[in-house]
């Protein structure tokens, strides 16, 4: 039976990926995701069910529209996907939990500020604001008007200290270190990790972030890195690895 879970959240999880992609694609442009028919991009012919069958499609069309033949972004079956497994991890790390929608909400926020920010170099201030009040509520049917209050203080630590690195940043560099979307993803991340954990997920994010950063220094390129999917790729990567403060704190040896 846990197998078959697991299978079933995968599925959900693709299909859900597909919606993702459409969030982080249109929010930015102001363009209605709900109502609004699918359509390709490109020559805007409606797209039906059998068009969008999550990963499939991409396969049989060959990563092309079928009706105008315009190559079909990689983003899109690679977010299908990767949400299909990250829900089935979800599921089997959790279980039927409050965890287990706290986790889901993980992958979605992933998901979305993916595509949106490495599309348009933007996290929608809608973005934020429903997750926080997704997070919110799960952290309070989860443990209470305690847990819930504990976590939104460390939410405010930790977009206060964002904010701190920004105004650094943006004195030592003498122009915009970091955008606004970036420092208001800390306070999400105060809703699900503890507080130390969420000032690592900003020291591995800019670990991870060094390489391309370099790249583009040695090429003499001064295009901007949107820092917010390293943030939001360290955020799951310590969320799903499960480790708590007095983990990291052994492993410094303290």
């Amino acid at each position: 039976m846990n197998s078959l879970y697991i299978i079933i959240f995968f599925i959900f999880g693709c299909f859900l990926g597909s919606f993702f992609a459409v969030v982080g694609e249109r929010l930015p442009r102001n363009e209605n995701f709900i109502i609004s028919n699918s359509h390709c991009n490109n020559c805007k012919h409606r797209l039906y069910f059998y068009d969008m069958v999550p990963v499939v499609t991409y396969i049989i069309n060959k990563g092309r529209c079928k009706y105008c033949g315009e190559k079909i972004p990689f983003m899109l079956p690679f977010v299908e996907l990767v949400t299909g497994l990250l829900f089935a991890v979800s599921y089997n790390s959790f279980g039927f939990s409050y965890d287990l929608f706290i986790a889901l909400g993980v992958v979605a926020l992933l998901m979305v500020v993916l595509v949106s920010d490495l599309t348009y170099y933007i996290i929608p201030d809608e973005i934020i604001v429903f997750f926080i009040f997704y997070f919110i509520i799960f952290q309070f049917l989860k443990g209470g008007i305690n847990m819930m209050s504990t976590h939104v203080v460390t939410g405010i630590f930790l977009f206060l200290l964002m904010y701190f690195i920004m105004f650094l940043g943006e004195k030592m560099f003498k122009k915009e270190s970091l955008g606004g979307g970036d420092v208001k993803l800390l306070f999400i991340f105060g809703l699900v990790l503890e507080p130390i954990l969420g000032v690592l997920s900003i020291f591995i994010a800019s670990v991870i972030a060094l390489p391309p950063s370099f790249y583009l220094l040695f090429k003499n390129n001064d295009h901007m890195i949107p820092f917010g999917p390293f943030l939001i790729i360290s955020f799951a990567f310590i969320f799903f690895s499960k480790i708590t403060t007095y983990d990291f704190l052994k492993f410094l040896g303290f």
